[in-house]
């Protein structure tokens, strides 16, 4: 599946082993192959606006500075009429997880978060680092927690689904797909997770129909395609 954010093994994310028919295919943002793939673009709620593109990434607490909009007086230096803007916390994050500090990123996330705990773009993206430091289970809380706050978001659903699909729980990642799709219908990476969890559960039911009635070829021939299906989703050769 694919996690609004991370690439991995498959399952190791949430530490649990796949059941023995087949894996999911998620992929999520960080140590997954369910195949379900998470997300890691932070939402963008109806008061926020878009970031603009990434600046640079020369330092997360760099300034950038621009051409004063308002020309200045005549009178003044040329720096003087620069304005310094200090990049968003947001980018920051970005910058450092480009870096590959994450404890970094999370660090600039929780400092953010004490004044200002309902942004929902810097909460998102402090989830998407849990999971990125192996830590699912407060993701998780985090994700949660966004989705009482702002259940119009349909990134959250989408991440915790993935989380949920690599402890194991299918039926669960499924109702949160079925979730992100609601909050928004033209959200393709919930469609794909979703089309992905079904090869994953079709796997898992031709394996327990083989199991118990093991000369049955016509289900021993779904399984095989069911398996090489999901092996396409993971990338296997």
């Amino acid at each position: 599946m694919a996690a609004a954010v991370l690439p991995g093994d498959g399952w190791a994310q949430a530490g649990a082993a796949p059941p023995a028919a087949a894996t999911t295919g998620v992929t999520v943002t960080t140590n997954v192959t369910t195949g379900v793939t998470a997300d890691t673009k932070a939402p963008v709620t109806v008061a926020d606006k878009p970031e603009p593109p990434p600046a640079p990434c020369e330092s997360e607490d760099s300034e950038t500075i621009t051409d004063d909009p308002n020309g200045g007086m005549a009178n003044e230096s040329f720096a003087a009429q620069r304005v310094r803007q200090r990049p968003t916390p947001a980018t920051r994050i970005a910058c450092a997880l480009r870096k590959g500090r994450r404890l970094g990123a999370l660090k600039i996330a929780d400092d953010f978060l004490v004044d200002h705990p309902h942004d929902a773009q810097v909460r998102f993206l402090r989830a998407v680092i849990l999971g990125d430091l192996s830590r699912p289970a407060e993701a998780a809380t985090v994700l949660e927690s966004l989705i009482e706050d702002f259940p119009e978001l349909p990134e959250p659903y989408n991440n915790l689904a993935v989380i949920r699909a690599n402890q194991g729980d299918l039926g669960t990642a499924e109702h949160y797909l079925q979730q992100a799709i609601a909050a928004a219908p033209n959200y393709a990476t919930a469609r794909e997770n979703l089309g992905d969890l079904y090869v994953a559960l079709a796997a898992n039911s031709y394996g327990e129909a083989l199991r118990l009635g093991p000369d049955n070829r016509t289900v021993k021939k779904k399984l095989a395609l069911a398996r090489e299906l999901d092996g396409k989703l993971h990338g296997a050769p």
